[in-house]
């Protein structure tokens, strides 16, 4: 249009007559916001959470401030081509995550994972393992059948409600980690959640090595005649580690007398008002 218009020296509304177009619709401008810096941040997102579709980018984008209908971000999804595809054959890592500080004091960090073994009569269970990175205190060992993300929630709250909020907590990218329930929880309780790189546990190594002290010192050591069982089990074993097992990386410590000692060399390095 703009080259007959140009070149020829024909008016607009010839140069539509014979491009078959109303001049309306040459005339037209778009009146859509822009986008490209929502395309942007979707494309960070995305690239952070590999394994995250458009509906739990949408929450996370809402938690950021971004007010978009989620059928609008779904066609900038399917246009920047994010969809998630299908794994097949054995998991690989996809990419890193940004290096973590070490705690400073506990309830700083915590982290969590999921033990599993099975009953006498051949029934699994699942043990969720949640630690202190800086005391490595068993926070708790919560078992049964099945461990949801509402669960996992729910049980996290618990905690809270005992020892205080942590600043940030510490897991793989399981499903039930990845769950709605669980983003919706880090956006309620305002808990940074910090995920590591698929296929690379030793980033989570301190619940990764609480785990094989578990396996080693009291699932592998015991047979477990029901569920009721195994949780009194496993609750006096960890009420053992917590008081009196030493730990090497607390200078032979227990976790309970590493907090003690922490809190008392703070204090007698507090200065005297």
């Amino acid at each position: 249009m703009n080259w007959a218009m140009q070149s020829r020296g024909l008016s607009q509304r010839r140069a539509c007559d014979l491009a078959g177009i109303a001049p309306r619709v040459f005339r037209y401008q778009s009146v859509r916001p822009e986008e490209e810096t929502l395309r942007q941040r979707l494309r960070e997102l995305a690239n952070e959470r590999r394994r995250f579709g458009y509906r739990r980018l949408h929450i996370l984008l809402k938690r950021e401030g971004w007010e978009v209908n989620h059928k609008k971000l779904y066609r900038l999804y399917a246009e920047e081509r994010l969809t998630v595809r299908k794994r097949g054959g054995r998991k690989r890592a996809l990419g890193t995550r940004s290096p973590m500080l070490l705690p400073e004091s506990d309830n700083q960090r915590w982290s969590l994972d999921f033990v599993s073994d099975t009953l006498m009569d051949g029934r699994r269970f699942r043990v969720l393992c949640i630690i202190d990175d800086y005391s490595r205190e068993s926070l708790a060992t919560v078992v049964d059948n099945s461990l949801s993300g509402r669960r996992v929630a729910r049980e996290l709250d618990q905690l809270i409600e005992c020892r205080g909020r942590p600043e940030m907590v510490v897991s793989d990218n399981g499903t039930e980690l990845t769950s709605n329930a669980i983003l919706s929880w880090q956006q309620e309780t305002g808990v940074s959640w910090h995920y590591i790189a698929p296929g690379k546990p030793m980033q989570n190594g301190l619940v990764e090595s609480f785990n094989g002290r578990l396996r080693d010192e009291c699932l592998n050591e015991h047979l477990f005649c029901s569920y009721d069982h195994a949780r009194e089990i496993i609750n006096r074993w960890r009420n053992d580690y917590n008081q009196n097992r030493p730990h090497t990386s607390l200078n032979g410590l227990s976790p309970l007398e590493f907090i003690k000692r922490s809190r008392q060399d703070q204090n007698n390095n507090r200065p005297n008002l």
